[in-house]
């Protein structure tokens, strides 16, 4: 990648932004350029695989009627119930999340390992609800336009758009407000315009990254 390392560290990056704000779609621009990403959803899943403990534990607190006739775990079922509550939200999030941060811990120590100079980026929509951005040496906060989250999560789902704008509603309302994100963030993407403006911004974060001193302290919340 062509920096010269000087003993620092893997460079340790966090990626979030609200639900469909386009965080997987930056994630993998970043891929292209050379980082390695590692992402909390698919981590999540692969841990709520039926004989896994984390769906041992969440069938257990949640019930039988989150699962799908083949015994797996229906996601959209299992957020209905979660995001009823904010303490069912809270009880779903601690069991997932240390565990989803352990292997996220596992495959970063694994990277280091391989590929000192690596640019390592952890895409998760809740780094700084869980308080867990004091990991990362920089955060990367994507935005876009309240109404595009309602397109766009519609169209990933593939439900009627009022659907998508109350389920939008209800897990914003368990999230960190942009405002707040923006914030707290090093670099900010504005994913509400073309592909194209996204890619140039990805493209000047990541050659800032490049240039910046490796050996700046870790983030403190």
């Amino acid at each position: 990648m062509g920096i010269d390392n000087c003993g620092h560290p893997l460079l340790k990056l966090g990626l979030t932004g609200g639900i469909a704000s386009g965080k997987s779609v930056v994630g993998e621009m970043f891929v292209k350029l050379g980082a390695h990403l590692i992402q909390a959803d698919a981590v999540a899943h692969w841990l709520m695989e039926p004989g896994r403990a984390v769906y041992k534990e969440v069938v257990r607190r949640f019930g039988r009627e989150i699962l799908n006739p083949d015994g797996s775990i229906d996601r959209s079922r299992l957020a209905e119930v979660a995001f009823g509550t904010a303490a069912r939200v809270k009880e779903l999030n601690e069991i997932v999340h240390p565990a989803v941060i352990a292997h996220e811990n596992e495959w970063l120590e694994e990277i280091g390992q391989r590929d000192p100079q690596a640019i390592a980026i952890v895409e998760a929509a809740l780094i700084l609800e869980s308080g867990t951005a004091g990991r990362f040496e920089r955060l990367i906060v994507v935005t876009c336009h309240p109404e595009q989250r309602v397109v766009r999560f519609a169209r990933r789902l593939g439900i009627s758009e009022d659907a998508a704008r109350a389920e939008v509603t209800r897990r914003m309302a368990a999230q960190i407000s942009d405002e707040e994100k923006i914030k707290a963030a090093d670099f900010v993407i504005d994913n509400s315009r073309s592909l194209d403006f996204t890619e140039q911004q990805v493209q000047r974060i990541f050659a800032a990254l490049l240039q910046q001193e490796r050996g700046s302290p870790h983030r403190t919340e």
